[in-house]
Formats: C-alpha cells, structure tokens, sequence
C-alpha cells in the first residue's frame, strides 16, 4: 500500500518532482464515441503551482451544420477553471466566458453544435480552496464567473487565452495569472491531499474507515478536511473514485461480471452498484457496458 504520510512531498515544488496524481484514470463516458466528436488535449502546469493544480486541459469540437452532440462526462471531485467559446448560451451564460465550475455531485453533460474551444485549468481535490481561500460548498453543483473570484484580472486571462495561437501559449498566459497568486503551503490542506492520494493509490481502500486508519487519523477529522477544502465528504469523494474505475473498466471491456465488480470496489450488493452508477452515468452498469460494446465494434 501507499504510505499516506509520504505520499505528498512537502514545501515548494518548483525545483522538485511532481507530486503524485489526485486523478482516476478516465472519465468521459464511452469515450470511443465521443472521441468521433471531440478532440481532447492535456498539459502539465508549472511545478510551481503543482500543489494545487492537476493539469491543464482542453476540448475542441468542429461539428456540420445541424448537428449536436451532448458530450457526457463522470467528474472528478475537482474545481475547474474553464476559458470557453463557441456556440452559446452554455452552463446559462453567453460565450465567450470566464467560468468557474465547482464540484459536481450529479451526472454532468454539455451538449455541442458547431465550432467551439475549451481551456480549462482542473485544480487538485480541495486545490481551488487552499488556492483562494474560498469556501467550496459555495462552489459545489455551481458554475459562476471567474470574475467573481479573480476580479478584473479575469477579463485579462480570457482575452489572452482566446487570443493565443496555440496551447503552449495558452499554458503560459495560465501560468502567468496563477502563479502570481500563488499562496503558501497550507499544512492542512497537505493532510488533505494525502489522504486523498491514498484513495486514489489504492483501489482496496473502499471505506472512509480504511483511508482514516491507513493514514492515521481519524474519521472526524477527515470529514472536517474534506468539508474545508472540498466541500463534500469522503466517503462521497471515494465513492467517485470507485464509480470512475468501475466506468473505466466497463469501457475497457474489463469488468465482464459486474458482480464482481460491484464486491471489488467496495458495494455491499450489485443492485446498490447498479443504483449509485445510474445516478450518475444516467444509465444501470449493464446498459452501459452494453453501449460500450456496441460502440468499440
């Protein structure tokens, strides 16, 4: 097992190695179709915002005329900034925009026409928190304007992304903004993450009881760090964790008994398994690994 007290290097690590990932592998759903519709690209930040920051990202679509595509996604139980354009209105704003989309604990898609671009900066689990010092249950199921949070200078980073010619400059003008706001390490939020990269370094740690005795602390206080930094549980954030490996291996053709499945990553029942995922996925596990098959043939 990964050790939970070492698993996230301390101080500054601009001059060091990046930490480790606060990310699940995957997360488009049935990515084999939608990669007929979108083209998705992903770029490190600079080390010295790896604290908080996961990566960069961006969507691309280019779709004929009288067509859409409603792009589905399983979040992570991340904050992201988003600098989009296209057609509009999208998330009930008009484009282009500067927006902020907090953690989302529902099923998540954004349908597309057109022409568009997405640049997003996806912050660690709790990053955006410790980054700015906002409260994330503010945040949690919202979309708001990054001008709410970064004032004028958000006008400035969404003109010079939009601008930019490519995605290395896009990168820069990203780096640029942030780091110059960069704040000190926060010991607290190291404990978070922490235990956060424990769940994400080991697929048996299927209860919050298990990540609290795996790092050695208590129940009590990861709730609190969780609902300081996060803004939902931890045992919401691993259940996440679960559904994108169960949704990642469905996908993969890897998980032919779901049964099984449903035991591997922590279910008491399948029908419980079946339950939580189609809450989020909007379909059971078996209809989905159904349309995964159909679209990898």
């Amino acid at each position: 097992m990964t050790s939970c007290t070492n698993a996230t290097p301390r101080g500054d690590t601009a001059q060091g190695s990046p930490r480790p990932s606060t990310s699940r592998p995957g997360g488009i759903l049935q990515p084999a179709v939608q990669q007929r519709y979108v083209t998705t690209g992903r770029t490190a930040a600079d080390l010295g915002l790896d604290p908080w920051l996961e990566w960069y990202w961006t969507v691309r679509w280019d779709l004929p005329a009288g067509t859409s595509y409603d792009a589905a996604v399983l979040t992570h139980p991340s904050v992201n900034i988003a600098i989009e354009s296209g057609h509009g209105p999208r998330h009930g704003f008009a484009m282009p925009a500067a927006l902020v989309h907090g953690v989302v604990t529902r099923g998540f898609s954004v349908g597309l026409q057109g022409e568009g671009r997405v640049f997003g900066v996806k912050f660690r689990p709790g990053g955006f928190s410790a980054f700015t010092g906002l409260d994330p249950a503010d945040l949690t199921d919202r979309v708001v304007r990054l001008a709410d949070v970064f004032g004028d200078a958000a006008a400035r980073f969404q003109a010079d992304t939009l601008s930019a010619d490519d995605d290395t400059d896009r990168v820069a003008v990203a780096d640029a903004l942030l780091l110059e706001r960069r704040p000190e390490i926060d010991p607290r939020y190291e404990q978070l993450l922490s235990s956060i990269t424990a769940m994400v370094a080991d697929r048996r740690l299927t209860s919050v009881e298990q990540v609290a005795e795996h790092c050695g602390v208590g129940s009590r206080t990861l709730q609190r760090l969780f609902r300081r930094y996060v803004g939902v549980g931890p045992k919401w954030v691993l259940q996440r964790y679960r559904l994108l490996d169960a949704a990642r291996l469905i996908d993969e053709g890897r998980a032919p008994d779901l049964a099984v499945l449903a035991a591997e990553l922590g279910w008491y029942d399948q029908s419980h398994f079946s339950r939580d995922f189609a809450q989020v996925v909007g379909m059971p596990p078996g209809a989905y690994a159904a349309a995964a098959a159909r679209a990898s043939s």
